[in-house]
């Protein structure tokens, strides 16, 4: 029996070790695959226990209530997932590691490398978690001459510019693997994709350096937040003369 405000009647609440022993989240995914659960019953497992005051499936919601969801949650850190009641730094890491191997998972296809054909393929590949982030990040994507990737590096983390610095940077791995492509993308935490001047100037001495470099930069594409909420500077002729 637990009181839900002082001076209020006790309301009863079920908790998971008074189910019966099918009905429990871990039970029921041994025996209807994980598919078959909620996302809070998915979370419970990863948390395990709860606290003397609230059921593990009340931390797991409580959760998901207050980061706004799976997106929210997957979004968080983990010395601010750490801090919340119930969770602490063993729990935190688990989740974070969780959602980090299914972003990894994301961006496979099979045993081939992932192809980049188009602005859609960039966005495949690099939305699901850039979307995620609380800060502007650069990312890379290094191509083989089948437009294969070969490596997926972060260079910056903060707001993107032309520095001469940041555009010789971009093609030092291209430049090790012998690679002759590449690809850019950045997030705009903000939400809206919608290209900066900044990002436009950046885009245009990337492909010059590029020409003088015999690498080809397909494309730079900015992610915002939501489906098909990314912009590819190369179709609308942004900093690609």
């Amino acid at each position: 029996m637990v009181a839900t405000e002082p001076g209020a009647p006790e309301a009863y609440r079920t908790r998971v070790a008074e189910l019966p022993e099918g009905e429990r989240p871990r039970e029921r995914l041994e025996r209807l695959g994980p598919q078959a659960l909620k996302s809070d019953e998915l979370l419970a497992i990863l948390l395990r226990t709860g606290t003397a005051r609230d059921d593990v499936l009340e931390v797991a919601q409580r959760l998901l209530r207050d980061r706004d969801g799976l997106r929210g949650l997957a979004a968080s850190d983990v010395p601010g997932l750490a801090a919340v009641h119930g969770v602490g730094q063993a729990k935190a890491t688990t989740i974070a590691a969780a959602f980090e191997l299914g972003r990894r998972v994301g961006a496979l296809e099979g045993e081939t490398r992932p192809q980049v054909t188009g602005p859609e393929d960039i966005a495949r590949l690099l939305q699901p978690e850039m979307e995620l982030l609380q800060q502007e990040e650069l990312r890379l994507l290094v191509l083989d001459t089948k437009h294969r990737v070969l490596a997926a590096p972060t260079l910056y983390r903060g707001t993107v510019s032309a520095a001469p610095g940041r555009v010789a940077e971009l093609f030092r791995e291209a430049v090790r693997r012998n690679a002759s492509k590449i690809a850019i993308a950045h997030n705009h935490p903000s939400g809206d994709p919608t290209p900066s001047p900044d990002d436009i100037e950046f885009t245009r001495a990337a492909v010059e350096a590029g020409r003088l470099l015999e690498i080809d930069v397909l494309d730079h594409v900015v992610i915002g937040h939501g489906p098909r909420r990314w912009v590819s500077l190369r179709q609308r002729r942004l900093g690609f003369g």
